[in-house]
């Protein structure tokens, strides 16, 4: 097993390296360091089970998505979850971020898992691809192409480490049909497809925890009434005894990123915590699952953190907060802050909409910055790096308290570890 200090060189090794088969191997080393160290990638499916039959409560998992610098940011997340034992947490990447990123399954994994062998952790460790989204105009075009397109990344995924997986295909809600069950027919239809795939590769003694949602966030809020008849249909697609989705994405007010206002600054956002509540008791009292899983959160203020576990959501992902405290600190080098925000006005001219402000536009536009500078991001220098990842470091803990995820080692290892 490599030493401690050792780890470091592997990692950028295994991120910037040009030859695909050596990077490969360093995947298979980095991941024999954690197995030897007592780290195992894991699935969340044994916990989420628990809360499905009440064994608990009051407790939201944060799914942390890092898009970039990820080895140095996972390693403050688990500096944190050691602080406040915290077992309760998962490390996520999207459809999308995976492409803007420039990050494949094997690169993330094998970052937060030299991350756990760098910081001491011990235990299973929870890596989830997140809102594996159809993309709807493709699937209308070709849908078994953008089909196997999905099925192919949930294989790289889940040979990665990957053993928590999200489908999204709210993206084919159509409502303009008259019932519920037929706006979401085609959403449960594709949720119960990418389920019978995931069943049928999954390694050996582990059950996939997989993720279904009802409503695209950022769009109309979710309703009992359409969980309701997207499960109905769901189930009735699966064999008896196939084990099916272990939570529900729902959409109650949030957008990703957050609402931006003409001077770069955030909107207040008000969330629906009486229909998330009312969601999450459904899907648990009536249907098994561990609960309602909300999108788009972390950007919102802090005392609305502390109404998620009240109102037992089991999940709340979190992305673009924690990519503004990188970004907008001011141990930021403003060199490359210029020479990024130069570039994004340059590349990508076509994402601007008319009457936007420069502000909303390098808003929305910089997350692009972590995969075309994804060197130089990795290159800020040592001092500058640390202040920010303790920033970031700050934050885990904080959102860690509020969300309650605090002194969860045991419940995890009572429920999820093998």
């Amino acid at each position: 097993m490599p030493a401690k200090n050792d780890i470091d060189a592997l990692v950028r090794q295994a991120v910037f390296g040009t030859d695909p088969q050596q990077k490969t191997e360093l995947y298979r080393t980095v991941r024999r360091a954690a197995l030897d160290s007592g780290i195992y990638p894991a699935s969340i499916q044994g916990l989420y089970k628990a809360a499905g039959k009440g064994l608990y409560h009051g407790i939201t998992v944060p799914a942390i998505n890092i898009r970039g610098v990820t080895y140095p940011i996972a390693c403050a997340v688990f500096r944190a979850a050691m602080k406040d034992k915290v077992g309760a947490l998962i490390f996520e990447i999207a459809r999308s971020e995976i492409g803007y990123t420039a990050q494949r399954p094997g690169e993330y994994a094998t970052c937060v898992l030299a991350a756990a062998v760098k910081e001491g952790y011990k235990g299973p460790v929870f890596i989830m691809g997140d809102h594996f989204q159809v993309n709807r105009a493709k699937y209308q075009e070709n849908p078994e192409a953008e089909l196997k397109t999905i099925k192919e990344l949930v294989k790289d995924s889940i040979e990665a480490g990957f053993f928590n997986i999200d489908i999204d295909a709210s993206t084919l809600v159509d409502i303009s049909k008259t019932s519920l069950e037929e706006q979401q027919e085609h959403n449960s239809a594709v949720t119960a497809e990418m389920t019978r795939f995931i069943r049928g590769i999954e390694p050996k003694g582990v059950t996939v925890s997989i993720g279904g949602e009802i409503g695209e966030i950022g769009k109309g809020n979710s309703t009992v009434a359409d969980l309701r008849a997207f499960i109905d249909s769901y189930r009735r697609r699966l064999d008896k005894n196939m084990e099916g989705i272990s939570k529900i994405s729902v959409q109650t007010g949030t957008t990703h990123g957050g609402v931006v206002l003409p001077d770069g600054s955030i909107a207040q956002v008000k969330i629906d915590f009486n229909t998330l509540k009312e969601l999450s008791k459904v899907a648990r009292e009536d249907y098994g699952l561990s609960g309602a899983v909300q999108h788009g959160a972390s950007t919102l203020p802090d005392e609305a953190f502390d109404m998620f576990p009240r109102v037992n959501t089991v999940e709340v992902h979190l992305a673009t907060g924690f990519q503004n405290i990188l970004f907008d600190s001011p141990r930021f080098p403003s060199n490359l802050l210029e020479s990024i925000n130069r570039h994004l006005d340059t590349r990508y001219p076509n994402e601007r909409k008319t009457g936007e402000t420069e502000e909303q536009f390098l808003y929305k536009t910089r997350k692009r910055a972590f995969g075309d500078f994804k060197k130089e991001l990795w290159g800020i220098p040592e001092a500058d790096l640390q202040a920010i990842m303790t920033e970031l470091e700050n934050r885990f803990s904080l959102i860690f308290h509020k969300l309650n995820a605090t002194d969860t080692v045991k419940l995890v290892k009572k429920y999820a570890a093998k």
